[in-house]
């Protein structure tokens, strides 16, 4: 058979892009040698590809910072604004995913919003009554002339149009068939141009089909593709993953494209909608192995599933792009035991090839030991945990007295003024704070030594706050390596990895940690330095944890149980964490659920059976037993929470915050018309940018979230943790959100 992958890792096996690209940001290197680097580590994992024997190689799925962002600059979806600024298409390009804010202007940047079900974020295009789309980039054609040149025929891969409308925001007034008309225009001319210099296939990645479709977005969809295709120069590869089009099948397999590719690891469905019937003048990409979790392929049942489908023509694939999974297991030193159950990207390429030989009858040695690895029993079961959760009832889901009677209590209790202001929990990690915590970590210093540079930090931070006059504090988490892994290291049943490293967005990585066996808690995780910090000073201090589902999501899960029990054992540790928190003192606990919608499925009919029922009770679960007087906050960001209002405010924290500013406080609307109760937060500013708000900027932003939601309700803070920022940034951004809150205060 034929291999494939959909993407790969752009980031680099050592976070390569990363280092490089902020060597640019700080003008340590120019945009020139900042091309010639990203040319080079295209070459190297071109070749690396080439050299594990997969048959077909992408190209253009690298990216300098995102692929939607890329897919805009190719087609001229820049805001006007943008051209007003004398820069470089390189920095106008960095400008809209970071902002800018310079003698040459001020740039926002543009939202950014999860990708799909994913921990990766994209940046949205923005369809302005100016934009004349048209094709004026060159990356896609530049990076196929460089494959080509190094030997490597690939195929470029680009953002469909349906999906790329999808995304879009559409400015009022603009005309969306007059767009998709032009669309189609530039995409056509994408193709010829392709195809002149010497393509053969194009794979056109529509992701948005495998989500709840109406009758209209069929016809949409159909529409632009039949005139898309019309004497089209070159094959094309339509390719769907992160779930089934059930809705769209049968529209999708009468187009006449040449391929088509399907997610057979989340879209369960698609197994029996090929089995319906496919046609035999299309080939099959069955996406296999998985592109988004790190497990070992199980070749006995994706065997069962390739033959199944009874297709001639298949081309085993991915089921994703490998961007999600880290970029190779050679660089961990977990045990031979341990590493031979994992499959990070580079040995996912041998996935395929061992398939393909298995379905080719030449591998039987392979398919054995495969067998063998799903055979083996890899920790052992807490037998006691199982039997609490089997013993949970709908008490152990319950807050009581309710939210109301909770808000009068509180209110009393903290005496806090109108619009109280707070941050959302981390201050900068700077490079010494990172240093001292791998020097601990080699033992260079003894824990003595680290503990007082953490007090050190802590008391910095708090005596600032104090100073701008913050209501509520934080310590800052400055002994944090990062808000999931800090908790794993001190549950069972976890493992980490030393380069896991995989791409949030931009030069942005996370390292999520594995969840091998049972979870529990081990010891006290954040009780020291919450009680620390709050001796240390007369004003409340939050105590900050992340949330079961949140800590979930941000890990590698198991396959072998259900996510809902999974999240449950997490739930129930974090529960205790909660307790001791609240024992020692802390009056206010924030257990942050960034990550809530992330698993959410992409069909609605699935939210509540799949998803819902159980991930908003596990939150429950973690804060029903504190005292009415003490005030449970949440947080949430860069997801479109929008519809699943109702649910987060069954989650029955006190306070909730959310991510806001980059979406222009559209969150507003949707809490208003749905009455929600709980008192919000939403973010005054945006933390993923370097750009610093002005204060009368943050004011009129304050000015507008009173216009939608009561005085009484609302809470100042930024959209997220301060983590990932600079200090003299961070300290002005915040100076400056304070000041606009006294003027507010004054007026009111």
């Amino acid at each position: 058979m034929t291999t494939t992958i959909i993407g790969f890792p752009r980031i680099g096996e050592q976070r390569e892009l990363k280092y490089a690209t902020e060597k640019y940001f700080r003008n340590e290197i120019n945009g020139e040698a900042l091309a010639d680097f990203g040319k080079d580590l295209r070459k190297k994992h071109w070749q690396l590809i080439q050299e594990k024997w997969i048959n077909l190689i992408p190209s253009n799925d690298f990216s300098f910072y995102d692929a939607t962002l890329d897919t805009s600059f190719l087609l001229n979806v820049v805001p006007a604004a943008l051209e007003t600024i004398d820069l470089s298409e390189q920095d106008k390009y960095f400008a809209l995913a970071r902002g800018y804010q310079g003698e040459k202007g001020d740039i926002k940047a543009r939202p950014m919003k999860k990708w799909f079900n994913t921990n990766y974020h994209y940046i949205v295009p923005k369809i302005e009554a100016t934009t004349a789309i048209k094709v004026v980039g060159t990356k896609i054609f530049d990076e196929y002339l460089e494959a080509k040149a190094l030997g490597i025929d690939t195929r470029p891969v680009l953002l469909g149009p349906f999906t790329f409308l999808q995304l879009s925001e559409f400015e009022a007034g603009v005309d969306r068939q007059a767009t998709t008309e032009a669309l189609i225009v530039a995409y056509k001319e994408i193709l010829t141009r392709l195809a002149d210099l010497g393509a053969t296939t194009i794979q056109l990645d529509e992701p948005g089909l495998v989500k709840d479709l109406n009758q209209a977005d069929i016809q949409e969809f159909e529409a632009i593709y039949q005139k898309l295709l019309a004497d089209k120069p070159l094959a094309v590869l339509l390719q769907t993953y992160f779930g089934d089009v059930r809705d769209v099948y049968q529209t999708l397999i009468g187009l006449p494209v040449d391929a088509i590719g399907l997610d057979f690891v989340e879209g369960i469905q698609n197994q029996a909608l090929v089995q319906s019937g496919f046609p035999s003048d299309k080939t099959l990409y069955a996406g296999v192995v998985n592109g988004k979790n790190i497990w070992r392929n199980d070749y006995q049942k994706t065997v069962a599933l390739v033959e199944s489908l009874n297709v001639s023509d298949i081309v085993l694939n991915t089921s994703c792009s490998l961007l999600h999974v880290p970029f190779t297991t050679e660089n961990e030193n977990f045990s031979t035991e341990i590493k031979q159950h994992f499959a990070f990207a580079k040995e996912k390429l041998d996935e395929l090839l061992d398939l393909d030989a298995i379905l080719s009858g030449k591998g039987a040695e392979k398919l054995a030991q495969n067998k063998q690895l799903f055979a083996s029993q890899r920790f052992e079961k807490n037998e006691e945990l199982s039997q609490t959760i089997a013993q949970l009832t709908q008490d152990d889901f319950t807050r009581k007295p309710a939210f109301s009677e909770r808000e009068t209590l509180q209110t009393a209790r903290f005496q806090l003024p109108v619009l109280p202001t707070t941050t959302i929990g981390s201050f900068p990690q700077t490079r010494e704070v990172k240093q001292t915590r791998a020097k601990l970590k080699r033992n260079e210093i003894t824990q003595e030594a680290y503990d007082q540079f953490v007090a050190a930090q802590i008391n910095d931070w708090l005596t600032w706050q104090e100073s701008i006059g913050l209501d509520i504090l934080v310590h800052g988490e400055f002994e944090r390596n990062d808000m999931v892994e800090y908790f794993g290291q001190n549950l069972s049943g976890y493992l980490f990895s030393q380069n896991g490293w995989v791409q949030s967005y931009g030069t942005r990585g996370v390292k999520p940690p594995i969840i091998w066996g049972d979870v529990a808690r081990e010891q006290a995780i954040t009780v020291k330095w919450s009680k620390y910090a709050q001796s240390q000073t007369d004003k409340i201090v939050k105590g900050m944890l992340t949330g079961p589902v949140t800590i979930l999501n941000w890990s590698f899960p198991r396959e072998d149980i259900s996510l809902k029990e999974s999240t449950y054992q997490i739930a129930l540790a974090i529960q205790e964490e909660v307790l001791d928190l609240e024992a020692n003192g802390i009056k206010i606990i924030q257990i942050d659920e960034a990550a809530l919608r992330e698993k959410l499925p992409l069909r609605k009919t699935d939210w509540h059976d799949e998803y819902l029922d159980w991930a908003i009770p596990a939150f429950r679960l973690v804060h029903n037993k504190v005292q009415p007087e003490t005030q449970i906050h949440t947080h949430m960001c860069y997801s479109e929470f929008t519809d699943i209002i109702p649910a987060i405010d069954q989650m029955d924290a006190d306070v909730i915050s959310f991510e806001a500013s980059r979406s222009n406080l559209d969150i507003l609307d949707e809490l208003q018309r749905q009455n929600f109760k709980t008192q919000v937060g939403p973010g005054v500013y945006d933390i993923h940018s370097p750009r610093v708000p002005a204060v009368d900027e943050i004011k009129q932003t304050i000015q507008t979230i009173l216009t939608k939601v009561p005085l009484e309700k609302v809470w100042i803070n930024p959209d997220c943790g301060l983590k990932t920022r600079g200090i003299p940034e961070t300290r002005e951004s915040l100076a400056n959100m304070t000041e606009a809150v006294k003027a507010i205060r004054e007026e009111l």
